[in-house]
Parts: structure tokens; C-alpha cells; sequence
């Protein structure tokens, strides 16, 4: 068979692939000064590397242990994409990923995001990214390294989506949860700083069959505003005096108070909560009302208000709650622990 003769003007390139390097390298070099702000001393190189680095050998710790987390943010991205607010979602990211390895005991050291979209729009790109950095500084760590794909074949032109990975250090002694709780510790709620980043599939589903509405006002503002305020980072607990005499820390995430206490009980032990406790917020009620959901149900999708919770002995119930309140986290306690025939679990009274 003859050569077939090679048309020039018909060339196969990336960028016809609907990729752009180009973009993705001018993504970089507006990035990398903000990342390099939320650096410390222990960084080594620069983003742009093939690894990031971190030198953990300044650290005191007799028995260091490594404690990383990774996870998203759900379907909350639509909600910021639809109000076009896309400078905080990062914040959640990195919340969500702090919360869960400072619910171990584990101080936050480096992050690593990971962003994919269908096509590279560098503007939303770093005001999401922006939002990982502000996330990081507010967690005291480092923005060391992360990933941006482009996906035309996969992921919708205006479509993204963000994943984080969150590395930390404990000493193995300190790890949480400890192994003595025991019956009459009390549970201490810190209130959430709305729906953090859990049972968005939900909302979702309710704005979609038109239950509820984005502009309506709740309070003194906005649904929307309200849906997309970041989570809170709860870093600052790790710092208070008696952190010492936490026995447990339960990230509130997604299953709720329900379904994450139980995951630092031991065997034979659940929670008790009492439900008039926990002050549900107006959002909360909100949304509650208007879904017809029953209060089981709130509670095991959404975080009705309380963002973390702390198991501690009774005697050091108070000057914790103190010790909280001078760092503005608002805490209070909700319940406590009760011997249990089953495997760890809630139960509920005045629900």
C-alpha cells in the first residue's frame, strides 16, 4: 500500500486535545508565592519539584508517629460554583482533613491538593488554591506540593473537582484516642461554624426540588452565604493547657454525631446525648423543617451544630470548657458515657 500523503495543516497537538501546558504553567507561577508564604523552616525545595520534602528530624519526639488523612469537600462545590464564591471552598478542604488527623492528636505538618477539571480556567483555579493556602495558615502548616490535572474527556468544560492530603506528627504515647474512658466521662460539644462540609448531597437534592432556596434569608443573611461558609479548623485545641487530660476527639464529619462518636469509644461503651443540648442552630431548624426530617435523621447527616467532640473525666470537664472558651471555641457539654451490652454506639434522650 502506497504512503499516504501527510497533511501539515491537520497536525495533532496537545493543546488541540484540549489541553493547555501553557495555562497550567502559568497556574504554577501564580501560586508558588502564596504557597511559599505558608512555609516554615522545615520545608525543603520548591513547588515544581517531583516530590515535596519535609524534614521532620528538628521535632522532640521520642517515638514520632506520622498521621495523614486525604478527603474532599463533596458536593458543596456546586453550591460554591452556583454563587460563583469559589475563594473559601479551599479552606474547607483543608479543614476537612486537619479535623481528622487533630482528632488523633496529631499536629498538622505539610498539605498536598490535588485539583482536576475538565478544561483549566486559571482564574478559578487559584482563587481556589488561594483558599488552600489561607486553610493551611490558619492550621499553622505548610502548602508543600499538589497536583492540577486538565480532563476534557472526563470532566464537563466547567466542572472540578478538589481532593487534600494532610500529613501530621504525634508522640506514639499521646496518640487519641486513649484506652481509659470510662463510664460518668463527659462529652463536650465545640460548636460547628455551620454545615462544615457534610450532607451537601442532601441540600443539594432539597435546593433541586426547589424546598429551598439559595436567596432566601435565614436570620440576618442569606441561605447561600450561609451554605458556603467554611468549615472550622479546630488546630488551636491541640494548644490549650490540659490538652493532656483529652481522652478522645470525634471530628463531627460526615455520618454525624451518630455515626463518628462511636468510631473512638472501646468496646462496651457508648455516648448518651442529650438532644435539647445540643442548641441546633437556625440553619439547622431550617432546613429540618422545610425537609421534613426527623431528628434521627438530622443527626446522623448533618453536624446540627457541633463540629468536634472531646470525651474528658468529669473533674476536668470545667476547666477544659474554660480552657476552650479562651481560644473562642464555644463548648459545652452534651452528654456522657454509659456502659453498653452492644458494640460502641449513641443513644439519645429528649430527642
Amino acid at each position: 500500500m502506497a504512503n499516504k500523503k501527510i497533511d501539515k495543516k491537520h497536525k495533532v497537538t496537545y493543546k488541540k486535545s484540549g489541553v493547555s501546558i501553557e495555562n497550567a504553567d502559568k497556574l504554577i507561577d501564580k501560586i508558588k508565592p502564596i504557597a511559599k508564604k505558608t512555609c516554615d523552616k522545615n520545608v525543603m525545595g520548591n513547588i515544581g519539584g517531583f516530590g515535596a520534602m519535609y524534614d521532620i528530624s528538628k521535632f522532640k519526639h521520642k517515638n514520632p508517629v506520622l498521621v495523614s488523612g486525604t478527603d474532599g469537600v463533596g458536593t458543596k462545590l456546586k453550591i460554591a460554583i452556583k454563587m460563583n464564591k469559589l475563594d473559601e471552598i479551599g479552606i474547607d478542604l483543608v479543614a476537612m482533613c486537619v479535623n481528622d488527623i487533630i482528632s488523633q492528636g496529631a499536629k498538622p505538618l505539610f498539605f498536598l491538593d490535588y485539583y482536576a477539571t475538565g478544561k483549566l480556567n486559571t482564574d478559578s483555579s487559584f482563587q481556589v488554591i488561594k483558599g488552600i493556602a489561607t486553610g493551611c495558615k490558619l492550621s499553622k502548616m505548610s502548602l508543600i506540593g499538589g497536583e492540577t490535572a486538565e480532563m476534557p474527556k472526563l470532566y464537563k468544560k466547567n466542572d472540578f473537582d478538589i481532593a487534600g492530603f494532610c500529613v501530621g506528627i504525634a508522640e506514639k504515647s499521646k496518640l487519641l484516642p486513649k484506652v481509659n474512658i470510662n463510664k460518668n466521662d463527659c462529652v463536650i460539644g465545640i460548636k460547628s461554624s455551620g454545615l462544615h462540609s457534610n450532607g451537601y448531597s442532601l441540600i443539594n437534592h432539597m435546593l433541586d426540588q426547589k424546598k429551598i432556596k439559595l436567596k432566601e434569608k435565614i436570620g440576618s443573611s442569606f441561605l447561600g452565604k450561609q451554605l458556603i461558609k467554611p468549615t472550622k479548623i479546630y488546630t488551636e485545641i491541640l494548644n490549650i493547657p490540659s490538652f493532656e487530660k483529652i481522652k478522645a476527639i470525634a471530628n463531627i464529619t460526615g455520618g454525624g454525631l451518630t455515626e463518628n462518636i462511636p468510631r473512638v469509644l472501646p468496646k462496651n461503651k457508648a455516648a448518651l446525648i442529650d438532644f435539647k443540648k445540643i442548641k441546633m442552630p437556625k440553619i439547622f431548624k431550617y432546613i429540618q423543617e422545610k425537609g421534613n426530617i426527623d431528628n434521627r435523621e438530622m443527626l446522623k447527616v448533618l453536624n446540627c451544630g457541633i463540629g468536634i467532640t472531646l470525651i474528658v473525666s468529669k473533674k476536668e470537664t470545667m476547666n477544659i470548657i474554660k480552657e476552650l472558651k479562651k481560644i473562642k471555641m464555644d463548648a459545652f457539654i452534651i452528654g456522657d458515657i454509659i456502659d453498653t451490652n452492644s458494640k460502641p454506639l449513641v443513644k439519645y434522650i429528649n430527642i
